[in-house]
């Protein structure tokens, strides 16, 4: 592959990971907000497959054209922008993987109360509230993945 295409394929899966990220915690909080679990349910089911294509396939394609982007241009691994950047990938993995378990428990949850037209029960709050939390390290990770990508510091 020639720098270009692996770059631009780099490039454009970050902006998914970080795009889409944004956009799917942005429309569950809302849906949450308002509180209607109908909605919910509706977004939720919406959120779960967002994720599966756009972030999972993204997360997936990532480390993988990181790899070869830095072999074609020649940084090793051990460069301490690329070590902390797979760091902060690793710890954005280890929150995501469970919310993505999480989405899928309350996408589960938020069916079958909307379905009995009941509201949603303490379990689904718990939940929400461990999605919540979990989003904001990985979502930081992110950004500092990306600022690592653009400025590429020594920290010397």
């Amino acid at each position: 592959m020639t720098y270009e295409i692996l770059l631009y394929s780099h490039i454009i899966g970050a902006c998914v990971l970080l795009g889409t990220g944004a956009g799917i915690a942005f429309f569950f909080v809302i849906s949450n907000h308002w509180g209607n679990t109908e909605m919910i349910a509706h977004v939720s089911r919406i959120v779960v497959l967002a994720d599966t294509v756009f972030t999972a396939t993204a997360a997936a394609i990532q480390p993988i054209t990181g790899y070869f982007l830095a072999r074609e241009v020649g940084w090793p691994l051990t460069e301490p922008w690329l070590m902390a950047s797979i760091g902060l990938y690793i710890v954005v993995g280890a929150f995501w993987l469970p919310v993505v378990w999480i989405q899928i428990r309350l996408r589960d949850i938020a069916n079958k109360a909307a379905l009995a037209n009941s509201n949603l029960p303490e379990t689904y709050h718990r939940l929400y509230r461990v999605w919540l939390v979990f989003g904001f390290p990985a979502f930081l990770s992110v950004l500092l993945i990306v600022w690592l990508m653009l400025t590429k510091p020594s920290f010397e």
